[in-house]
C-alpha cells in the first residue's frame, strides 16, 4: 500500500504548508565550512546515542538514525507542509487525522508564507541552525543511501525528496499551531464574503469533520505527569513519571534518542519529527515532562462589518478594507494534469477570517478574526535548546522564564537535589479579567473567548517584561515549587498540589472551581495512599499507570450493580446479560479483562451526556471526591441506566463481543502484518494508561494515540536512574526490527533500563556503532 493509500486510512497529524523553499546561498556556505561527523550507538530496541563534537554534527547524527527508523513518515510531513497534498495524491483524499487534502493545503500554503518561513529561521541562533542544517544533511544521506538500495514501499513516489532547512521550519510552525489556527484549517481555507459562501463554503460534511477533530485533540494529545520530592520519595532525591498521551501514527509521533556533545550537552528522551531536539527527557541533575495545558493560545475577535461592504469592517467607528492574501495550491486532476487552485485568505488587524457555519458565520453583519499568539512565536527551538543544556534546575527555570518559548503545555521536573517543579508559562495572549468583562460577551462562556473586534482597546495588553508583544510575562504566570510533590493530567493549574491552590488567575491562563478530570482525581487519590504506605518508590509510580486501573469504575460501579437487582421489566433479559459481564469485570482495562469493560465504557458514554445523574454533585470544596456515585435512587436515572445496559447488550452483538472475549482479542496495534494486544483505554474513564483506539477490521480497535514515551527517572550520587519505553517503537517501517519490539514490551508492561552513561551504553548487549562523516561514501562501523 503507497503511503497516500495510508493516509485515507488511518490520518496523519495536522500540518502546517508553505512554498517550496530551497536553501539561501548563504545557508550553503555556512554549512560547508566544516564537515559534519557524528557516531551513533544503538542499545536495546535500537534506541540511537548520537554523540558529535559540536551541533552541526549532532543535527548531522539525529537527521540521518530518524530517516533509518522513520524515512517515509518524514517526507510524507514535508509534503503537508509544504501544501503539495493535492498535487501528489489528490485534492480530495485525505490526510491521517481525515482533513481533506485542498483544505489541507490551502491553509499550509498561508500559514508557511515564504516571508514567514524565512523570518523564522533569521530569528534562529546560530547553533540552532547549525543543529537543523546538519539534521538535513544527515536526512539526506541517509535517503541517498535507501534510494540506492530502493525505497520502501510506503514512499516511493516522486514526492519524496532530499529536505532543506526551510522544510524543519515548517514543520516547526505546523508544532506552534496544533493549539491555535491548526485546528481551524477548513474554517480559514473556506473562509469568503456572504455573496460567494453558497459556493465556497464546502460542504457541511467537512466541518463536522472539523468538529470531530477538535474533540479529539484533547483526547489525543493529553497527558499525565509526576514530580515527587524529597519529602515523598524514597531516597530524598526527586521522582519524575512522564506519561504523555500523543497520537501513535504521523508527526506527532515521538522518537526517543540520547545527544552528547562531550562537555556541553547530555540529555536522553524523547522528540517530536523533525526536532533536532529533546522535548521530554532527563539530563545529569534533572529530568523534565510536558501535559498539555488548558490555558488558551488564541482569541477571537467578532468583527462589526461595514453595511455597504462585507470586506471591510468598523473599528473605533471608520470603516478599514481586510486584507487579502491569494494563496494558490497545485491540484492533480482527474486526468493526470496539474493545475492550479486559488483562493483569497481575508484578514484583520487581528488575524485571518475564519468562517464556521452555525457557529462562526460570515454574514453581512458580522465576521470572526482569530489572532493566534503562537503565530509570533518563534523561540521555540531556541527553548528547547536551553532547556536540554540547563545543569540545575534553576537554570531550567530561568531559561524558560527568560525565553518563553513553550507553545501549549505545562512543564513539570525534578532534580537531584529532591525540588519539584510546575510551571504553566507557554504562550497566553494578555487579557485579563477586566479587559473580558469589557470586551467579551458572557453568553459566549469561556470555552472559546470571543473579544470585541470593533474597538482597538480590546487588543491584547503589551507587558514590557514579557517576551512578545500581547502575550503574559512569565512571573505572571503559574508555576509551583515544592518538595512533596506536583502533578498534572491536563486539569488547569488550581490544583496541582491541594495543599497550595494556585487561583487568582485570567481565565485564558487558568480556571479554579471546575470539577477535576479522572486521572488526575486518580492520582491524587493514589498519591494520598501512598502516603499512608511510606516513601513513594519507582515501582509505585509505573503501576499507576500499568495497573490499567479504572477509576470511574470506583465511583459508580455499586450503583451500575445495585440497578441491576432492581425489578426487571421488558429489558431483564438484555440488562441480565450487561449485568453478569460487570459483575465477573476486575475493574481495570488489563489485556485479561473480560467483556464488562466493554460494557462499562458504553454505558457510561450514554450516562455521562446526562448531567444530573450524580447522586454527590461536583462540590468545589472537595474537588478530589466529587462528583461521584449515580443517583438511581431516581426513577428518571434509574431508567436511563438499564436503558444504556439493553443498549450496550445489543451493541456488542452487534460488533461480535462475546461473554468469552478478553479486552487482549479487540484492541490492537498493527505493524507490517502483526497484531500486539494492547492494554490500556479511555482517559475520560479515568484510566492513568489513556488510550484511544477506533474501529478497526474483523471487530478489532485500532489503537491511534494515548500512552506513548514513558520514563520514570529517579537520582543517585552518581546521576540518572531512569526506566521506560516508547509504546509505539523506534521505527514506523513496518520492515524494521524496532518497528514492533517496544510495542510488544509495552503490552507485556517490561519497562527497559535507559542506558545513560558511557558504561551503561557499551555493556548493553545489543551494542553497536557507526560512525558517519560528510563526504565519506560510506560510514565505518566504530569499535568500542
Amino acid at each position: 500500500m503507497t503511503i497516500s493509500g495510508q493516509l485515507s486510512r488511518i490520518g496523519l497529524a495536522g500540518a502546517l504548508l508553505g512554498a517550496a523553499l530551497g536553501l539561501s546561498a548563504t545557508v550553503h556556505a555556512q554549512g560547508n565550512v566544516n564537515q559534519a561527523s557524528a557516531e551513533i550507538r544503538r542499545t536495546q530496541f535500537g534506541v540511537p546515542h548520537i554523540r558529535a563534537e559540536n551541533e552541526r554534527g549532532l543535527g548531522y547524527g539525529i537527521g540521518y538514525a530518524y530517516a533509518q527508523d522513520n524515512l517515509c513518515l518524514l517526507a510524507n510531513e514535508v509534503v503537508t507542509v509544504n501544501a503539495q497534498r493535492s498535487r501528489y495524491f489528490g485534492p480530495e483524499q485525505r490526510t491521517v487525522e481525515q482533513r481533506e487534502n485542498r483544505a489541507s493545503d490551502l491553509f499550509f500554503s498561508w500559514l508557511n508564507t515564504p516571508q514567514a518561513v524565512s523570518g523564522f529561521w533569521q530569528a534562529q541562533m546560530p547553533p540552532v541552525q547549525q543543529l537543523v542544517e546538519g539534521y538535513v544533511a544527515g536526512y539526506n544521506r541517509a535517503l541517498a543511501e535507501r534510494q540506492a538500495k530502493g525505497l520502501p514501499e510506503q514512499c516511493t513516489g516522486e514526492w519524496v525528496r532530499p529536505l532543506t532547512a526551510f522544510d524543519l521550519v515548517k514543520l516547526t510552525r505546523r508544532l506552534l499551531v496544533e493549539g491555535g489556527v491548526g485546528q481551524f484549517a477548513e474554517a480559514l481555507a473556506g473562509a469568503q464574503p456572504p455573496r460567494a459562501t453558497a459556493q465556497n463554503a464546502g460542504p457541511a460534511s467537512t466541518f463536522a469533520g472539523a468538529a470531530d477533530r477538535q474533540q479529539r485533540f484533547a483526547l489525543e494529545r493529553g497527558s499525565n505527569a509526576l514530580a515527587i520530592g524529597s519529602e515523598r520519595s524514597f531516597n530524598g532525591r526527586g521522582m519524575l513519571l512522564a506519561n504523555p498521551h500523543f497520537p501513535w501514527v504521523g508527526g506527532m509521533r515521538f522518537y526517543q534518542m540520547h545527544l552528547t556533545i562531550p562537555g556541553q550537552l547530555d540529555v536522553m528522551g524523547a522528540a517530536l519529527p523533525g526536532l533536532p531536539l529533546i522535548n521530554i527527557g532527563f539530563s545529569q541533575h534533572l529530568a523534565w515532562t510536558h501535559t498539555v495545558d488548558t490555558s488558551k493560545h488564541f482569541t477571537l475577535y467578532r468583527l462589526q462589518l461595514d453595511p455597504k461592504d462585507p470586506t471591510r469592517y468598523l473599528l473605533d467607528g471608520k470603516s478599514v478594507p481586510m486584507s487579502r492574501q491569494t494563496v494558490s495550491v497545485e491540484v492533480k486532476q482527474a486526468d493526470g494534469r496539474v493545475g492550479t487552485v486559488s483562493r483569497v485568505v481575508y484578514g484583520s488587524q487581528f488575524g485571518p477570517i475564519v468562517q464556521w457555519p452555525g457557529r462562526l458565520d460570515w454574514d453581512n453583519r458580522f465576521a470572526y478574526s482569530l489572532r493566534d499568539a503562537n503565530l509570533e512565536n518563534d523561540r521555540v527551538l531556541a527553548q528547547w535548546y536551553a532547556m536540554n543544556r540547563a545543569v540545575s534546575l534553576k537554570d531550567f527555570q530561568d531559561a524558560v522564564h527568560r525565553i518563553q518559548g513553550i507553545p501549549w503545555v505545562n512543564t513539570l521536573a525534578v532534580d537531584d537535589q529532591g525540588q519539584s517543579l510546575y510551571m504553566n508559562l507557554s504562550v497566553v495572549p494578555n487579557v485579563g479579567v477586566d479587559k473580558l468583562a469589557r470586551c467579551s460577551d458572557p453568553r459566549a462562556g469561556l470555552q472559546l473567548i470571543v473579544l470585541d473586534g470593533s474597538r482597538s482597546e480590546c487588543t491584547w495588553d503589551v507587558d514590557p517584561k514579557a517576551a512578545q508583544k500581547g502575550i503574559y510575562a512569565a512571573d505572571q504566570l503559574p508555576q509551583l515549587l515544592r518538595r512533596d510533590f506536583v502533578q498534572n493530567s491536563n486539569d488547569s493549574a488550581w490544583m496541582i498540589n491541594p495543599a497550595q491552590p494556585l487561583s487568582g488567575y485570567s481565565p485564558l491562563i487558568s480556571q479554579q472551581g471546575l470539577p477535576l478530570g479522572l486521572r488526575a482525581r486518580f492520582a491524587l487519590d493514589q498519591l494520598g495512599r501512598l502516603a499512608k504506605d511510606g516513601p513513594v518508590e519507582v515501582k509505585d509510580l509505573q503501576r499507576m499507570v500499568m495497573d490499567d486501573r479504572v477509576y470511574l469504575a470506583d465511583q459508580v460501579m455499586p450503583d451500575l450493580l445495585e440497578a441491576c437487582a432492581a425489578e426487571s421489566g421488558p429489558d431483564a433479559e438484555a440488562v441480565a446479560q450487561a449485568c453478569v459481564a460487570l459483575k465477573a469485570w476486575d475493574r481495570t482495562a488489563s489485556l485479561s479483562s473480560g467483556p464488562g469493560l466493554v460494557h462499562f465504557q458504553q454505558i457510561m458514554a450514554r450516562l455521562q451526556a446526562m448531567p444530573d445523574s450524580w447522586r454527590v454533585v461536583f462540590d468545589p470544596k472537595d474537588p478530589q471526591h466529587t462528583p461521584r456515585g449515580l443517583a438511581i435512587e431516581r426513577a428518571p436515572v434509574l431508567k436511563a441506566v438499564r436503558e444504556a445496559m439493553a443498549a450496550s447488550v445489543e451493541e456488542a452483538r452487534a460488533t461480535g463481543v462475546s461473554k468469552d472475549l478478553q479486552w487482549q482479542d479487540i484492541q490492537v496495534a498493527s505493524s507490517g502484518g502483526r497484531q500486539t494486544p494492547i492494554h490500556g483505554g479511555p482517559g475520560e474513564l479515568g484510566i492513568y494508561n489513556a488510550i484511544q483506539s477506533v474501529p478497526g477490521a474483523n471487530g478489532k480497535r485500532e489503537v491511534v494515540s494515548g500512552t506513548s514515551y514513558l520514563q520514570v527517572v529517579t537520582f543517585d550520587g552518581h546521576g540518572p536512574k531512569a526506566e521506560g519505553l516508547l509504546a509505539f517503537s523506534i521505527s514506523s517501517d513496518p520492515a524494521s526490527p524496532y518497528s514492533a519490539d517496544q510495542t510488544q514490551a509495552f503490552s507485556r508492561k517490561q519497562w527497559s533500563v535507559l542506558p545513560f552513561t558511557e558504561q551503561q551504553i557499551k555493556a548493553d548487549p545489543h551494542y553497536q556503532a557507526l560512525i558517519i562523516r560528510e563526504g565519506d561514501e560510506t560510514a565505518r562501523v566504530a569499535t568500542q
